[in-house]
């Protein structure tokens, strides 16, 4: 599951709205929310949302689980 919280974050920093956004990466804006609802992108369209909001830190954000396993 993604941050959804830090990923709308990203995407208005970068001064994007998520409708905007998904049709920059080449989605429909349907299928974007449908995709930030389930928390699921594939590899690709997490390349593209990093790439163009300019994300330095993707993966607690994409890959939040991987972040909470190394604090100990």
């Amino acid at each position: 599951m993604i941050r959804t919280d830090l990923l709308n974050g990203e995407i208005a920093r970068a001064g994007f709205t998520k409708s905007s956004l998904a049709r920059k990466i080449g989605m429909t804006p349907k299928t974007f929310y449908s995709k930030e609802k389930k928390g699921v992108f594939g590899s690709d369209e997490i390349v593209k949302i990093v790439k163009e909001c300019g994300i330095a830190e993707p993966v607690p954000i994409f890959f939040p689980e991987f972040v909470s396993c190394n604090e100990t």
